[in-house]
């Protein structure tokens, strides 16, 4: 019997900035900071984080880089062309890539393990599931 490797095909909006992500997540999380907020125009956002050894990226990409409470750096890569963020490496995970699951346009993605500053969660977002919850 042979190991079948899941791969999964991320891209922007217009698809010129694309990425393959080889086996599984190490963490699928949900993050209800503010900036996660603003980054993902929605009340959380949802992200897989990959080793970095895990993930090919193809296409042109420019970086924002922000720098977080904590005053580590992230990098967050997006498409030039139609402006949607594929992923962003953080110096605070060194060795690892994140990427927002809608990137994956996969409804079969596995669902997240931890949910992060839910001191700052909308009180109608009701999340499921056996989760690790960090205020």
């Amino acid at each position: 019997m042979t190991d079948t490797l899941i791969t999964r095909r991320a891209s922007c909006f217009c698809g010129q900035l694309t990425l393959v992500a080889a086996g599984e997540p190490v963490r699928v999380s949900v993050c209800h900071c503010l900036d996660c907020q603003k980054r993902s125009g929605s009340a959380f956002a949802v992200q897989a984080r990959y080793e970095r050894s895990q993930v090919h990226v193809a296409g042109e990409s420019k970086a924002f880089v922000r720098l977080a409470d904590s005053g580590n750096a992230a990098a967050f890569n997006f498409c030039p062309n139609c402006g949607g963020t594929v992923f962003y490496i953080a110096d605070a995970v060194p060795g690892f890539v994140t990427i927002p699951i809608g990137a994956f346009a996969d409804p079969a993605f596995p669902p997240p393990r931890v949910s992060v500053y839910e001191k700052r969660m909308h009180p109608w977002v009701q999340l499921s599931g056996d989760l690790e919850r960090i205020q």
